[in-house]
């Protein structure tokens, strides 16, 4: 279709159905049909409205449950949200790729120049070019495209719209050139290929992953060459909840030695025992070692190892749970994950500052507002930033208000579980 007629197409309603396949609800659906409609208007600004376009769709994540677990090759349990990155894209027959996305400079890559330059590191054009290189080298095709993006999924909040845009990119290039058969496990490595080896950033690989998988997605990471992943088949939409993101507004400035700490005090006691990382010693042997730990390590690096064990064995509880249809029990483990998170991780408030906490009253004031009905836990890395909420339907407009009453508005993002990542919408 051109760009007119898509437009004439999706005010009809002509694409609700599709659009209802990624963001299920109706509400959702009207909210995004004017979002949808402006971008392809700015796609005919900007390349011209003759061209026929397709529209693709790449969700951010939310990390579930496994909080500060991968850096020491444990499992974790993420999920894909309706927030999301599209495109619209039109093939150009040059061999080039332009991607303007909405708020930023065009990135321009010639598919004939497709090395990594450190010189380019840290720029979105290298994230383009990554993309297009590690896909070509899986052996599957790569012409030129126009595309123009927008993102709703906010950036800094732990939802990951970098890992959005990247495999928005592997979605383009599967469903334009290949006929949507490159797997989302090869985008999503493509993805962290391209931000590694082409940006410079030496990310994992969750991120990507949940983002392309879609729905709720677990993995394991004790080969972190060869990670067992696994989608967990689980229809939110009829859990009765609703997945809050609440933005704290805490200062984010100088928490890097905090993250850093976490990892590394993790590490000291695997080094302690003769290992690299938590995930090459059993439990067991951990445990039985604490008396000879004491005065070797930290105390807090003790405790945030006992985190470390007991998150991996919660992930397969939850999982457990949500295969068997058991969201109650889900919940709780839930709440256990934000309770170990805060008592033994310790990332809930930087040591640095320990009058500000206002990730302790965000998840204060859930419990008051959720005791014996909802969960609550900090998400993402912590120290500052948001908190994760499982809130009962029925209880989401009073748990908004109150929150937003404290943090502002538009402080509590109401989110839902998204059934794909990326993909062609229309």
């Amino acid at each position: 279709m051109k760009v007119n007629e898509m437009i004439a197409a999706i005010e009809s309603g002509q694409f609700d159905e599709n659009l209802k396949a990624v963001y299920v609800t109706d509400a959702f659906v009207a909210e995004q049909k004017p979002r949808y409609v402006q971008t392809l208007r700015e796609f005919g600004e900007l390349f011209g409205a003759d061209r026929d376009v397709s529209i693709m769709s790449a969700p951010g994540r939310t990390e579930v449950c496994g909080n500060h677990t991968d850096h020491n090759n444990g499992k974790v349990l993420a999920a894909s949200i309706n927030l999301d990155a599209i495109a619209v894209v039109s093939e150009n027959n040059e061999d080039i790729v332009r991607v303007k996305s909405k708020g930023h400079r065009m990135n321009v890559v010639d598919l004939g120049d497709l090395e990594p330059d450190e010189s380019r590191f840290g720029d979105s054009t290298s994230l383009v070019a990554g993309v297009a290189a590690g896909i070509r080298n899986l052996g599957y095709t790569v012409k030129g495209f126009d595309a123009y993006t927008t993102s709703d999924v906010m950036g800094g909040s732990g939802l990951s719209s970098s890992a959005a845009f990247e495999v928005l990119l592997g979605a383009v290039v599967s469903f334009m050139f290949n006929d949507g058969k490159i797997s989302a496990v090869d985008i999503a490595k493509v993805a962290q290929f391209s931000e590694n080896v082409f940006f410079g950033k030496p990310c994992g690989l969750l991120d990507q992953m949940a983002a392309s998988v879609g729905t709720f997605v677990t993995i394991d990471f004790k080969s972190t060459e060869n990670p067992v992943i696994k989608k967990v088949n689980f229809d939110f939409s009829k859990s009765g909840h609703s997945l809050c993101i609440v933005d704290t507004g805490g200062n984010h400035s100088d928490l890097t030695d905090d993250y850093a700490a976490v990892r590394g005090e993790m590490e000291s006691v695997a080094k302690a025992l003769g290992k690299n990382v938590l995930r090459e010693i059993s439990y067991e042997d951990f445990f039985a070692a604490i008396p000879a730990l004491t005065g070797k390590v930290n105390d807090r690096a003790i405790l945030r190892a006992i985190h470390f064990y007991n998150e991996n064995k919660r992930v397969d509880n939850a999982i457990e749970c949500l295969e068997n249809g058991d969201f109650d029990g889900f919940k709780q483990i839930i709440l256990d994950s934000g309770k170990s998170s805060f008592e033994l991780n310790q990332n809930v408030y930087t040591p640095k500052n320990p009058t500000e906490q206002k990730l302790s009253l965000a998840l204060a004031v859930s419990e008051e507002i959720l005791r014996g009905k909802g969960a609550w836990r900090v998400h993402g890395g912590g120290f500052a930033g948001t908190i994760q909420a499982f809130v009962p339907n029925d209880m989401l407009d009073t748990y908004k208000t109150t929150m937003e009453q404290i943090f502002g508005d538009g402080t509590c993002h109401v989110l839902i579980i998204r059934p794909v990542g990326g993909t062609q919408v229309m």
